[in-house]
């Protein structure tokens, strides 16, 4: 039987909470760590945006992608309640994966 993959949905801040991003990856780890080395894009970069705040965990890569949309085409203030509900301190969740 072969390994079963995860995709991950995550939401990165500021550490000021004033810019958010939302991707989609199949290795969380690395990807949080190419963005905290500035090597994650150019808003990311610009805004230091490298704080993981959000995320959650897909075993179907289109529903992950789908999730991934629905997230950034919705308002700001939608993703600041799914922050705030899951992680109310804005803690970085990094240690935690």
């Amino acid at each position: 039987m072969p390994a079963r993959r995860y995709y991950f949905v995550y939401i990165l801040a500021s550490r000021i909470r004033t810019a958010i991003y939302t991707g989609v990856t199949r290795d969380l780890r690395r990807r949080v760590a190419q963005h905290r080395a500035g090597l994650g894009g150019q808003f990311t970069r610009r805004y230091s945006v490298n704080c993981l705040v959000w995320y959650e965990t897909h075993e179907d890569p289109v529903a992950a992608i789908a999730r991934e949309k629905q997230l950034k085409a919705g308002p700001r203030r939608r993703k600041i309640a799914l922050i705030e509900r899951h992680n109310p301190n804005w803690t970085d969740l990094w240690d935690e994966i």
